[in-house]
């Protein structure tokens, strides 16, 4: 492969009046800013910029847009004369054709790349590339990363005496020129549709980093909140009345959008209850008590919450089954082997958590229910942690019940969701008696609604509910893909940033994990270190998360947890770690 050995200029001139050479210089940036505000200019510099380089596909022209698949790609970046790193991606791309690319890098000149793996991929590669190369290349200190797109500009960071520095996402745009239907992600856009976030606390503004426990919600849901007050306020279903039409189309509005979420195959698949813990009780006091019996198994994992814990050790109590528990390895995640010994004829549900909410760790949720099934067991996934990080469908990975509360994802408290399989629905008894669920009554019998109706007795959480359905519009209008790759752009950086102050360990260290950054301070309780933070605005959980036997797992009562969602920054991440470093100073 061709290596141009062109350094790019300080002063980058304006696309639009460049002379743009085949697959060679990529400097022709709006003003230097690393930004282009016309897409087409875009489309246009790409497809000058790939064509006729070695490898291309066939007959593909690649821009914004293109579907073609996933390609291998060898990158090499000069970075002093002629001394390249090589560099072999496995891409998965959605859009962008992965091709041979080239550019140069010359000693205190900005690095400017088109981008790789529509968003994430490519830029993280990057930026790993760059820090791990870091101290044998030093005059890359202070380099900016530029991506080719209309809104990707990364800023570098000032270079520190103790620590050489390279280049440094600024506020968190995670630059793509494929599309994937959303406009590229711009944290400060999404930062201004959350209004809590202007607080000031202690004189100082808000950085919101207990999202594990409870996330804040955008404008859009508190208007609909609003409007359903003030123009549909009504009991549903059973009214003759437009504003219990109203009502009732609002609420069954939303159960369709959660299943639309979640992919499930028909809404009456999905049942609204108070949150995750009210829909694993609900699934224990009906499907459990009809179907666990004396000598019966349930399965857990040790990463589970205290709500995936309680209702099936009360349901042991009072059937005579018994509750088995699969451990974790030193990083916090499942141990397979372990996990498929505990298995059996007896195991007859397995119930386990999507994403820690006190590690942070991803389980192999697929791989773990695809085993539970060939034991015959029925599987409960908790997605209380997941759904607002990682994308949920319950048609591909196969779960019998999946179980989310509403104000994980942005939405009001006081409303989550229960899905299960229609066969598992409608074998199942219903939990509570009263109005709404009944199809008849006499004094003699009681003929029951089919799901999900029959497992909502009483008058629901109807406006909540309708704010669930907005929340989730909010964040499907954004794109759960799009948050993803941010917020892991965001952990790797708040992982990296923590383990370099001294005397502090992260606890939940899995390779695969989302959100969560638990950790301690040497010489401090959690209680101190969290109103250490608090005193300068930062908000983050401490104590034991309701989640005790895995903290004591590894020998601990308590953690400082800070955990991030998609409005969380860079700059939030610097102010907690100075804190941090400043307390271990002391």
């Amino acid at each position: 492969m061709s290596t141009s050995n062109q350094a790019i200029p300080d002063s980058i001139p304006d696309i639009s009046a460049a002379s743009i050479p085949a697959h060679g210089d990529v400097s022709a940036l709006t003003g230097g800013q690393g930004f282009v505000p016309d897409v087409a200019l875009i489309e246009r510099l790409a497809n000058e910029l790939f064509a006729g380089v070695p490898g291309a596909l066939s007959g593909a022209t690649p821009s914004l847009g293109s579907a073609v698949p996933p390609r291998t790609a060898d990158l090499a970046i000069p970075l002093v004369g002629n001394d390249p790193l090589d560099l072999h991606l496995e891409t998965q791309s959605y859009a962008t054709p992965q091709l041979p690319l080239s550019h140069a890098w010359a000693p205190g000149a900005d690095l400017v790349l088109p981008e790789l793996d529509s968003g994430y991929q490519g830029e993280a590669v990057l930026r790993d590339l760059l820090d791990d190369n870091a101290k044998e290349h030093p005059k890359m200190t202070g380099a900016t990363l530029y991506f080719l797109d209309e809104s990707a500009r990364f800023n570098s960071k000032p270079a520190q005496a103790d620590a050489p520095q390279v280049s440094s996402l600024s506020q968190g745009n995670v630059g793509q020129i494929a599309t994937s239907g959303h406009p590229a992600f711009d944290v400060l856009a999404v930062r201004r549709d959350f209004p809590i976030l202007k607080e000031l606390v202690n004189g100082r503004p808000l950085a919101w980093l207990d999202n594990a426990a409870t996330t804040q919600k955008p404008q859009s849901v508190i208007d609909r909140l609003s409007y359903f007050y003030e123009h549909e306020n009504s009991n549903i279903h059973r009214a003759a009345h437009e504003l219990a039409a109203r009502a009732t189309d609002a609420y069954e509005g939303a159960r369709d959008k959660v299943a639309n979420f979640i992919n499930a195959s028909s809404s009456d698949e999905i049942i609204f209850v108070r949150g995750t813990t009210e829909a694993i009780n609900l699934v224990a006091k009906s499907w459990g008590k009809k179907h666990i019996g004396e000598g019966d198994e349930i399965l857990i994992t040790h990463l589970e919450h205290h709500a995936n814990i309680v209702p099936w050790q009360m349901l042991c109590a009072e059937t005579g089954a018994v509750l088995r528990v699969a451990p974790v390895d030193e990083d916090g995640q499942v141990l397979l082997n372990e996990y498929e010994r505990l298995l059996n004829g007896r195991t007859k549900l397995v119930s386990f958590t999507q994403v820690s909410n006190a590690l942070g760790t991803v389980t192999p949720a697929k791989q773990m229910i695809e085993m539970a099934h060939r034991y015959g067991a029925k599987v409960l996934l908790d997605g209380a942690q997941s759904v607002s990080h990682l994308r949920a469908d319950v048609q591909t990975i196969d779960c019998d019940f999946f179980v989310f509360s509403g104000h994980k994802v942005f939405g009001p408290t006081g409303i989550g969701a229960l899905y299960g399989k229609p066969e598992v629905l409608a074998d199942m008894p219903a939990w509570q008696g009263g109005g709404n669920m009944i199809e008849d009554v006499t004094f003699e019998k009681t003929r029951y609604h089919p799901a999900p109706n029959k497992f909502e007795a009483g008058t629901g959480n109807i406006a909540d509910a309708v704010g669930l359905g907005a929340a989730i519009d909010y964040v499907q209008k954004i794109g759960i893909d799009n948050i993803a790759r941010y917020e892991h752009e965001l952990l790797v950086y708040a992982m990296k940033e923590l383990r370099s102050v001294p005397g502090l360990r992260l606890i939940g260290t899995a390779p695969d994990k989302t959100s969560v950054l638990s950790f301690v301070l040497d010489g401090y309780q959690t209680t101190e270190v969290g109103e250490a933070l608090n005193r300068e605005g930062i908000a983050v959980r401490t104590g034991h998360h309701c989640a005790q036997p895995i903290l004591r797992r590894f020998g601990l009562e308590a953690t400082v947890r800070p955990s991030l969602a998609f409005y969380n920054t860079h700059e939030e991440i610097d102010r907690l770690v100075g804190v941090v470093r400043q307390l271990a100073r002391k």
